[in-house]
């Protein structure tokens, strides 16, 4: 009877809900668009693996844009970075949560009201500058071009605010990502 017992309350006592816990959503990609009220603002949109917004997210995390640390708080998928927009620039975002790091490179065009932002792949950045020093070792002639080419990717890089940290920054994520 006293085993009986004891089977009966160790199964009502450490028996499982009938209801599973609610899954907590984790922010593991993002869209950046222009803001919808056009005040030189940009908007960034939770999504998944296809880059499909996730409606459903709300609540505060951290970023790092462009080096500084910045809580955003999503309400339905989407949260407004604070800082507006004067100029076109490079923008590099950077989540960290417990599935890891997830970081972009966007260069924002600025013409007249309208920001344009387009996604730069960390190989384009390792692209460039190969090709360009490839040429310089097969066609002698195109050595001092290639430099001046070099010399100038370089200066519009860091003036639109890309700079080295930054640089190596998204080809590690880049690389990472591949692994």
């Amino acid at each position: 009877m006293f085993f009986l017992a004891l089977i009966i309350t160790g199964t009502t006592v450490f028996s499982q809900p009938d209801t599973p816990p609610v899954n907590q959503i984790s922010l593991n990609n993002f869209v950046v668009k222009e803001n919808l009220l056009k005040n030189n603002k940009l908007a960034i949109i939770a999504a998944d693996e296809n880059e499909k917004p996730i409606e459903s997210l709300n609540g505060s995390f951290q970023f790092s844009i462009n080096g500084f640390q910045q809580e955003l708080k999503f309400n339905d998928g989407v949260a407004v970075a604070p800082q507006p927009i004067d100029k076109s620039t490079f923008l590099y975002l950077r989540h960290e949560n417990e599935a890891g790091t997830h970081g972009k490179l966007y260069y924002i065009y600025k013409k007249d009201d309208n920001l344009s932002p387009y996604k730069i792949n960390w190989l384009v950045l390792i692209l460039i500058p190969l090709v360009i020093v490839i040429l310089g070792t097969i066609f002698r002639k195109f050595i001092i071009i290639g430099g001046i080419l070099l010399v100038a990717f370089l200066i519009f890089n860091s003036k639109n605010g890309l700079g080295i940290p930054t640089f190596f920054d998204t080809v590690f994520d880049g690389l990472k990502g591949i692994f």
